[in-house]
This record gives structure tokens, sequence and C-alpha cells, in this order.
């Protein structure tokens, strides 16, 4: 009998080498890399995967912001400002548009420029923008290259940096910062910083070299809807250094401090 098992076992070791053997030289075809593609049609799971994509990650947004739409009233004189954005694209590249000035009503604007860029996120807070400015007043008209990165500092402080240089050969440059502070969930306060610098003398422009001004504004808002808040608050702008004396040469104020009256949006 113990002869008789032996046999047995050796038979059956035999038999299971053999369809190992012949499983290992015919593997069965590798799954596809979607399995779901075994059960239903392959082109329509493609389009349900691509839908996927395009709502985790790959969509496509775009925004309108108006940031200061405002009136200001300096000492008897009667003026406007405006600062706004708009940008279309995805999480990771993007087309901005912006433009940003200032005049007094009844008068052409002292200062208005359009800015076309290009801009990438270079990390999750921050992105690099390049692109042309176009100044159309004041006069003579000036086209500028302008390289900058625009993003959240830390605090979450909106911060944006950027490089001008015309066609000239004029280098200019713009520190802005603001950070919305929210005393209710409709209230909310905005205090405001920008600089503008210059590399040398524009005297086309009455641009003095070094720091040209400085603008500090506190604006408190208040969100009749999340996209519709007007609000009312307090600007001071000054020039400074040589800037400063080209407008004193000229007869003009170096600066002071406004109440503003004005609405921020966007869609």
């Amino acid at each position: 009998m113990i002869a008789r098992a032996v046999q047995v076992a050796v038979a059956l070791m035999l038999s299971a080498s053999t369809a190992f053997a012949q499983q290992a030289a015919e593997p069965p075809p590798p799954p596809a890399d979607h399995a779901a593609d075994r059960v239903y049609d392959p082109g329509v799971m493609a389009a349900a995967r691509a839908n996927m994509h395009q709502e985790h990650g790959g969509e496509t947004f775009s925004m309108v912001l108006v940031n200061i739409a405002e009136y200001q009233s300096l000492k008897g004189r009667e003026a406007y400002r405006w600062e706004a954005e708009a940008w279309y694209g995805g999480d990771i590249n993007r087309f901005v548009a912006k433009t940003e000035g200032e005049g007094t009503f009844g008068a052409s604007s002292e200062r208005a420029e359009f800015q076309a860029l290009y801009s990438r996120a270079i990390d999750r807070y921050l992105n690099l923008q390049a692109g042309l400015r176009y100044d159309v007043s004041p006069k003579p008209t000036r086209a500028y290259a302008t390289i900058g990165v625009e993003g959240l500092a830390p605090y979450v402080i909106e911060t944006t940096a950027a490089l001008f240089v015309s066609d000239k050969g004029d280098a200019l440059a713009r520190l802005e910062a603001y950070y919305d502070q929210l005393i209710t969930q409709r209230l909310v306060l905005q205090p405001r910083v920008e600089m503008n610098l210059a590399a040398q003398d524009v005297r086309a422009n009455d641009i003095g070299s070094g720091v040209v001004d400085i603008e500090l504004g506190l604006r408190l808002r208040y969100e009749l809807r999340r996209e519709f808040a007007p609000y009312v608050g307090v600007s001071y702008e000054r020039k400074t250094g040589r800037t400063a004396d080209f407008a004193r040469a000229a007869g003009e104020p170096v600066g002071g401090t406004a109440v503003v009256i004005g609405l921020h949006t966007w869609f």
C-alpha cells in the first residue's frame, strides 16, 4: 500500500508540474489599463474618463475682479480711480488682463495702463507672470515688457511684484500688497499698500529715480452679496524724492489724504 501511495503521489506531482509548465508557456493576456473596459464599451468609458479629468483638475475657468472702482474727495478735488483684472485658463496656465488708472472729473485721465500677461503657477501659492504693459496716459505713451510674481504671501497677504522695461530702455518696478480682514461674515476691512520705483529719471513723464510714490489705503466694505460689495475708506498718496521735486517745480501737489467711496465686485 505504501508503494501504491507513493506511485499516486508521484503521478499527481507530475500532472501538476505538467499543468504548471503549460500555464507558464502560455500566460493569460495581460489585463487592460481600465477594468471597466472589459464590461462596457471602451469608447464610452474613454469619454467618461475624459469628462472626469475635466471636472477634477483639467477644467477651464474665468473671472473678472474689480478690486477698486471709486470716487475720491481730496481738498475739494473730485477724482476717480480704478483697478481691475480678468483671467481665463486652468490651474496652471492662464491669460491675464489688468488695467488701472486715475483722473479728475471733467478732465482726461492722469494715468491709465493696460497689461496683457501669460501667467503660470510655479508653486501652490505663486504665479509667474510675463507680458506687455501699455500706458495710454500720461503722454507720451509708453510700451513696456513686464515680468513679475503674484500670489499669497504668509498670513494670506495678496502680493504683487513686477518689473517693467519700456521701449525707451527705462526700468520701473511696482510692489503691491493687501489683506482682507473679516470683521464679520459680510464686513471686510482691507488695508493696502502700493509703491512704485524707477531706476532712472524719466523726465518726459515727470518720474524721478528711486521711490516714485507710495499709497496707503484702508477700505471697509460690506458684502451685500459676495460678488457685490460697496465700500468707504481713506487713501493717502504721496510722491517722493525727485518725483516730488518735479511735481513742485510744475506747481502740482505732491500728495494728500482722500476720502473714498467705491465698489468691489467680481463675476
